[in-house]
């Protein structure tokens, strides 16, 4: 057996497969892993495996799948694969194991991890000289791409030993339960953040709520409120009702300004009439508050292999133990629980019964997953929040945004600091002694006076990451420097920036604290900077985008932060309903939006906290995942992905040598085996490579064969198969090809599916079970 270690730096063209699964099972006859998928299916998002690579001399090379052995940090991956060198010529391959050494980029939105300075630190081709075990390894170096390979993030997920990934608690988060209010029948929920706070409209007797995801107006002349119901109209006396379907509306409606402002409203006149039977129940809370919405009384449906029952009529998580048990609902990413759905509702997130670990994921409602600690799911589910966004900033290029007070600036003490914060602006500013520090979309700017002028800085007091969840200046602690030097500093940003906090071994959205807006009055339009809520959006986790997000019309007609207007403190007016924050769109749903970052927690492609500075003077750290047309800036090689016939796929290289191609077939279960030798999944069973007599099955221990035995005897209809017998492999061996072997096709599985239920705007982690809440195999 030839093998070479260490050798500088090669084979940029590894990446990652797998699963982890929780026993190692004997080679002979996995376990019920899934089975590795059909060559007709579509590639993941990575273009599959294997793949074929032309050499310089005209051989070829064949990458399979890698196999992850760590990643430490999520910065630095240590993999192993299996390789095909075909010399020009050859009438047969030489095959051999690579381990690889590389650092690694995430970007989460995209799903896909990038591999850079990749090193090759041993190599081992059982029967090949040494002489030209060292030339392929030479033509593996001449055909690596400088820029590094990149790869689906599920195929790396699916192989991490989750029991590895340690949650960093937040500490100070609070997990108070909002108001919850619950229905059988059509309602909405009108969240106030506070009490109404009305703007006039000029040349108008009518007011609208500024401070609200509706629309509410007052009628001055009348003191009656109105609130727009998609195309009709309700009316009441109070603002907290009761509300009735509106007659004729004032004339004062017509009179609405000719802007995007007011285009749904006056879309919406004079207004469909409503029939009792239509008119919704409408909550009004001026407290962060939540809906049940359940059409008709709750549907119980038994969750498989559980005592839990599911409410599969609401659009909200629901679960109960039993028709008369305690009833759970999960918000924002905690749990509350209640004796019955009218309440009080306490804490549960801690508590809860062991059940809904065991929800299959092929359960329509498998999210809920990532929110029960101690589930691989959650630990996944941290580990994404937990990987930076990072961004490069040219300090000459990247101006500051304009930075308006409410007259002279006031700074208010930040509880257990010695900081403080600007509380009449819309900009996160710090003071810190005699120097001001803004955070203002995961850049760092520093100014000697509260009014400027400001200029990019890659020095950050330390006194500022002692803000505590209690302050709504908490996120900016999730900004830090990666490096400063005289041209550019690059910054990371962890996903609490936007709002997605680790709290109880889950990922969660908020702080649980409520910030009481900034209003002042004064001009002609009141002042109105609001914080982001923890509740008040129906905020659900998405597995496949790693976000949350908000998808329930109950709560508000537009998208954002459900906390109505956008003031702009330059011109002095408001934007407000589609033109400050969109429509719902064609899926549906709207994003889950923190104000004072311009972030949204859904994620769209190409989506980053740094993308919203554009192209100048601002890097993203994961800019080389937001299209599928992609330039090496080191090597001018620009790569093009086309689908191919048959499952496979054909990548173009262009740049200053020409082209060459390489591709990326669909078939080849191949594995590196930690002992150095290649094998290969078939029919069930393990397949060695032998450099002499090609494939030949594997004989187990004897061990492994009393289990593989013991598994036939209680499997139904599985036949005894005889087998020549070639060598064995050791246990530890057979083990790690086992995970490996069921890691890949998990890894497919999740590449696959994950691409269409982002798309689609799916939760649940397997495509099957629906909104029938059954069956399935867990982990």
């Amino acid at each position: 057996m030839s093998t070479l270690r260490p050798f500088p730096r090669a084979a940029a063209l590894l990446t990652a497969s797998g699963l982890l699964l929780s026993q190692i099972a004997p080679l002979a006859t996995p376990q019920t892993a899934p089975p590795a998928a059909a060559s007709t299916q579509a590639p993941g998002d990575d273009g599959g495996w294997p793949r074929d690579l032309t050499t310089p001399s005209g051989g070829t090379i064949r990458i399979f799948q890698p196999q992850i052995a760590s990643w430490d940090g999520q910065r630095r991956m240590v993999l192993y694969s299996a390789v095909a060198f075909n010399a020009k010529g050859a009438t047969k391959p030489a095959m051999g194991t690579v381990k690889v050494e590389a650092d690694s980029v995430v970007a989460v939105n995209e799903r896909l991890v990038n591999f850079s300075e990749i090193k090759l630190t041993e190599t081992t081709f059982p029967g090949l000289p040494n002489d030209q075990l060292r030339e392929v390894v030479a033509q593996i170096q001449n055909i690596v791409p400088e820029g590094g390979l990149v790869l689906a993030l599920d195929r790396v997920l699916a192989r991490l030993d989750k029991s590895q990934i340690i949650p960093k608690n937040v500490d100070g988060l609070k997990a108070d339960p909002p108001v919850i209010f619950f229905s059988t029948s059509t309602a909405v929920l009108v969240n106030l953040d506070g009490d109404p706070i009305w703007s006039p409209i000029k040349d108008n007797d009518l007011k609208f709520a500024v401070n609200t995801n509706w629309d509410l107006f007052q009628h001055e002349q009348t003191k009656e409120f109105f609130l727009r119901y998609n195309n009709s109209w309700l009316t009441a006396a109070d603002v907290n009702g009761p509300w009735k379907p509106a007659g004729k509306l004032p004339d004062s409606f017509s009179k609405l300004p000719a802007d995007d402002n007011w285009k749904d409203v006056k879309a919406a006149l004079p207004g469909r009439t409503l029939s009792s039977g239509d008119m919704p129940k409408v909550f009004v809370s001026t407290k962060p508050a939540e809906l049940i919405l359940t059409r008709g009384a709750p549907n119980y449906l038994l969750v498989s292999g559980t005592s839990l029952l599911w409410v599969s009529n609401t659009d909200s998580d629901v679960f109960r133990m039993g028709k008369t048990g305690p009833v759970y609902f999960l918000i924002s990413g905690r749990w509350f629980s209640a004796p019955d759905f009218n309440g009080p509702w306490t804490f549960a997130t801690q508590n809860l019964p062991d059940d809904f670990k065991k929800i299959p994921q092929s359960h329509g409602r498998s999210r809920v997953l990532a929110s029960v600690p101690g589930t691989d799911e959650a630990a996944e589910a941290v580990l994404l929040a937990q990987i930076p966004q990072t961004g490069r900033v040219e300090k000459k290029s990247v101006k500051a945004p304009e930075v308006q007070y409410n007259g002279t600036p006031q700074f208010q003490p930040i509880e257990k600091t010695t900081v403080a914060r600007a509380v009449n602006t819309d900009k996160d500013i710090i003071k810190v002694g005699d120097l001001y520090y803004m955070c203002f979309q995961g850049v760092w700017f520093m100014a000697r006076s509260a009014n400027g002028p400001w200029e990019v800085t890659g020095t950050v007091p330390k006194e500022i990451y002692e803000i505590p969840p209690s302050s709504p200046a908490h996120n900016v602690t999730y900004v830090t420097v990666v490096e400063d030097n005289s041209d550019a500093v690059v910054y990371a940003t962890a996903a609490a920036y936007t709002g997605l906090m680790i709290g109880w071994g889950c990922a969660v959205w908020g702080s649980g604290w409520y910030y009481p807006p900034y209003v002042a009055y004064g001009g002609f339009y009141p002042m109105y900077y609001p914080y982001y809520p923890t509740y008040g959006y129906h905020a659900s986790y998405n597995p496949w985008t790693g976000t949350y997000s908000r998808g329930v019309t109950a709560y508000g007609p537009y998208g954002g932060a459900g906390v109505g207007s956008r003031y702009n403190p330059r011109t002095g007016t408001y934007a407000r309903g589609a033109a400050a924050w969109g429509p719902y769109g064609g899926r549906g749903y709207a994003e889950a939006y923190n104000p004072r970052t311009g972030a949204f927690g859904a994620t769209r492609q190409g989506s980053n906290i740094y993308g919203s500075w554009g192209q100048t003077g601002v890097q993203r750290g994961d800019q080389w995942a937001t299209t599928s047309r992609v330039t090496n800036r080191r090597t001018g090689t620009t790569t093009r992905t086309t689908q191919g016939s048959g499952g496979g796929e054909a990548v173009t290289r262009r740049g200053p040598q020409g082209d060459s191609g390489i591709a990326r077939t669909a078939s080849g279960d191949v594995y590196a085996g930690r002992d150095g030798n290649v094998y290969k999944k078939q029919d069930g069973g393990w397949q060695k490579y032998d450099s002499g007599s090609g494939w030949n099955n594997v004989q187990a221990t004897p061990e492994q064969r009393q289990q593989a035995q013991d598994r036939a005897t209680q499997a139904q209809g599985r036949a005894d198969q005889a087998r020549t017998n070639r060598g064995t492999v050791d246990s530890s061996t057979a083990g790690q090809l086992n995970r490996d072997s069921a890691a890949r096709a998990e890894g497919t599985t999740r590449t696959n599916y994950g691409s269409s239920a982002r798309s689609s705007g799916a939760s649940s982690y397997r495509p099957s079970g629906g909104s029938r809440g059954g069956g399935g195999r867990r982990r």
